[in-house]
């Protein structure tokens, strides 16, 4: 009988089978879509939670851009410091993180890779439209008003730090709505709010949009941004760009704004 015996042979392909299995699996793995991780906050109408699923006008252009990039993606709608923390610890190779709606500024430059921008970020001061008698000269003048600002907000750390407001001279609250139902009742002046969000509100509430007026504006240069990680391969962000400006080019990212501001 020849040495290639049938029990022999059995043998070396199996042998062979079991080494073949994880180059054949490394290389499904290397050629295989990465699948996004989105993090985000409860910023109506931007993004939110409801009925435990992301809605919002960004969340629904990351999932329009995340398609037509051709990849999956998996969004969660977390407090905005540990969205950011979750973030940065989450983020692999064959699953990268995406953060929004993330303000682009100087500081951050150099922490993310950013896709977008999502939309132009407009904070403003707003008072009742029955209330002309609040004409703040300026935001150096809010100092002697009942202002509401949303806890831990980007919005009121301008208002202590770059405007030297004191702490005891901010009415706090946790989020915009709270601010608003505040002001409608007459317990504070002036709230500071994203213009998206104040027009929001309002329609939840369904209050006509002139309930309120601008007194003034606090922050109307930046617009927010997708960021991923640094050290993300740079093709993905490409990638992700190029899906956006097709968005963007071809009306869906119109239609979509619509939908959210009419």
């Amino acid at each position: 009988m020849s040495w290639l015996s049938r029990p022999f042979l059995r043998r070396l392909l199996c042998c062979g089978l079991l080494a073949w299995l994880p180059l054949a699996a490394a290389a499904a793995t290397a050629g295989a879509a990465p699948r996004l991780l989105g993090f985000t906050e409860n910023l109506a109408p931007l993004n939110y939670e409801e009925a435990g699923r992301a809605q919002g006008f960004s969340s629904e252009l990351a999932r329009l851009m995340a398609a037509e990039a051709g990849l999956p993606i998996e969004i969660r709608v977390l407090p905005w410091q540990r969205a950011v923390q979750t973030a940065a610890t989450a983020a692999q190779p064959s699953q990268p993180s995406l953060l929004f709606s993330l303000t682009r500024t100087p500081e951050r430059e150099a922490q993310y890779q950013w896709v977008g921008p999502i939309s132009p970020r407009r904070i403003l001061v707003y008072r009742l439209s029955a209330r002309e008698d609040l004409q703040p000269a300026g935001l150096q003048a809010l100092g002697a008003l009942r202002v509401g600002v949303v806890r831990e907000s980007a919005a009121a750390r301008r208002l202590l730090q770059a405007e030297g407001l004191d702490a005891a001279q901010l009415e706090w609250a946790l989020d915009d709505a709270a601010n608003l139902r505040k002001l409608l009742a007459g317990r504070m002046d002036l709230i500071v709010m994203l213009d998206w969000a104040a027009a929001w509100h309002l329609r939840q509430l369904r209050l006509p949009l002139n309930t309120l007026a601008p007194a003034l504006p606090l922050d109307v240069t930046r617009a927010y941004w997708f960021g991923l990680p640094p050290d993300c391969d740079p093709a993905l962000v490409r990638r992700l760009q190029e899906a956006l400006d097709r968005v963007k080019r071809d009306g869906r990212y119109e239609r979509l704004r619509q939908r959210y501001l009419g």
